[in-house]
């Protein structure tokens, strides 16, 4: 359940986030969505895919933890074991709400911060503060503003990276077959990844509008983030060992 509410400080000037990365904090997740513009920082740790909305048809790109629902092999000790944790991420239990703001006769959509008051990481005992004390946004929440503001940023552009793959057929449907030491068999499916043979094949021109969109760099990042598969399997062995 969510209880979705515009953050003020007024109603909202006593409550803290627990900041604590547990099972019990909602973070055992075993992807989130990620972007081009972070692409660089969240391929050293984790590998990148694409899942396809069952709903929607649309692709989104996401940065792997594990191999299961509720299996985040990053999470030890009440903390994020790697340096980088992507915005999608960092941002909760905060999301991007929107308010229509009339001015002048001229009705704006605003984008506003808006709390999930029913987050477990909410309460007013623990943790770091949102308001100061007469008013103000912490440096926490002001930092807070800014990746909701760049997750917006870095998720339309990823719809036009995205579109990209797609007219061009460059998307490939992979499962990955995993044994881990206790010689238990698994098989992940349902995600995608760059078809490397259809990429080599492009023409002159096509690979010239990819660079130009600034898209090269990032499919790239794409391929080489596969190399952390492994080390996810690595981490699923330590953690079945303990």
């Amino acid at each position: 359940m969510t209880n979705h509410v515009l953050l003020n400080n007024i109603e909202h000037k006593d409550l803290k986030i627990n900041t604590e990365r547990t099972k019990e904090m909602g973070d055992n997740v075993w992807f989130a969505q990620t972007f081009p513009l972070e692409f660089r920082n969240v391929q050293a740790h984790y590998p990148i895919l694409f899942q396809k909305d069952p709903n929607t048809g649309q692709f989104m790109s996401v940065a792997l933890f594990g191999f299961e629902n509720d299996d985040n092999l990053f999470l030890k000790n009440g903390k994020w074991d790697a340096t980088y944790i992507p915005f999608s991420i960092q941002r909760m239990p905060f999301y991007i709400g929107f308010q229509h703001i009339e001015s002048n006769g001229v009705t704006e959509k605003k984008r506003v911060i808006t709390l999930d008051l029913d987050s477990p990481k909410v309460n007013k005992d623990k943790g770091v503060d949102l308001f100061l004390e007469y008013g103000g946004n912490s440096d926490y929440l002001e930092n807070i503003a800014v990746i909701l503001e760049t997750l917006h940023e870095g998720i339309q552009q990823s719809d036009v990276f995205i579109e990209a793959l797609v007219d061009l057929d460059l998307l490939e449907a992979v499962t990955l077959d995993i044994e881990l030491n206790d010689t238990s068999k698994n098989q992940l499916v349902g995600f995608y990844t760059i078809n490397e043979d259809k990429l080599n094949t492009l023409s002159k021109d096509k690979c010239f509008a990819l660079q130009q969109a600034g898209f090269i760099e990032a499919i790239y990042m794409v391929i080489a983030s596969q190399m952390h598969i492994h080390d996810l399997v690595a981490r699923k062995n330590a953690k079945l060992s303990s």
